[in-house]
């Protein structure tokens, strides 16, 4: 997903074309570094219910002082002309709050701010699943005579717009490309390549120094550290904002 968003146009369709593409972003980053990395585990959540309650470590087929990470928050650069000082932020774990996989690209603030830090950024959002969409949060006038501003988005939910069109599950539409000879969708070796360069020094180190990850409870959003390198890097995370399912 990294190199779909940061690859520059490419010659044309074709799926050699494409990962060339995808194979240059991947060459301009340099392997991640231990300190900009927060790795995490899940513990159970004595609040929760059934499975929620148990953490990594009690599962029947973990040692009981395994150090395995559930959790991984990572910042990336791409080092080219359009994308140098730009954070690409990773972020992936278990028993979280949500199940999800979406590209969350967020603005900068506007210079000059006229609004007296009342204004959130605006961020553009394509949710890959589940249940596909695209749409923009952004701070918007309260209706009416209100002079208020509070956060709202501009929403393109598939499965509410196309609602009579069968859209495939990402692994249907992978069988299909198989089925076609279609090879856009997949990994090739010099791409594969790159991105271990990218992240094995990372993962030895982690075996080699054998770190123990920071607890988590189950259910919960993510790592207060995760934002706190977040926040370093230049992203900013208020909270404010609760997604409210469109009824068309």
């Amino acid at each position: 997903l990294l190199c779909l968003i940061a690859m520059e146009k490419p010659a044309s369709i074709s799926p050699d074309d494409i990962r060339d593409e995808k194979v240059k972003v991947l060459k301009c980053m340099q392997p991640i570094t231990t300190d900009e990395v927060v790795l995490g585990q899940y513990v159970g959540n004595p609040e929760g219910e059934g499975e929620q309650r148990l953490g990594f470590r009690e599962d029947p087929g973990c040692p009981p002082d395994s150090r395995q990470c559930t959790y991984a928050s990572a910042v990336c650069w791409v080092r080219n002309e359009r994308w140098d000082g730009v954070p690409f932020i990773l972020k992936c774990g278990k028993a979280l709050n949500e199940r999800k996989a979406e590209i969350r690209i967020q603005f900068r603030a506007v210079p000059g701010d006229i609004f007296g830090g009342r204004c959130e950024r605006n961020e553009f959002v394509i949710r890959v699943q589940p249940k596909e969409a695209v749409y923009m949060k952004m701070m918007v006038k309260r209706p009416g005579r209100d002079t208020g501003m509070f956060e709202s988005e501009m929403d393109l939910s598939y499965h509410l717009r196309y609602k009579h069109i069968n859209l495939p599950d990402a692994y249907e539409k992978l069988i299909q490309d198989v089925f076609l000879g279609n090879q856009m969708n997949f990994v090739r070796s010099d791409e594969l390549a790159e991105a271990w360069r990218v992240f094995t020094p990372l993962l030895h180190h982690i075996e080699g120094h054998d770190i123990e990850p920071i607890p988590y409870k189950f259910g919960v959003r993510g790592l207060p550290e995760a934002d706190e390198l977040a926040e370093k890097v230049g992203h900013h995370y208020s909270g404010t904002y609760k997604w409210t399912t469109p009824h068309l």
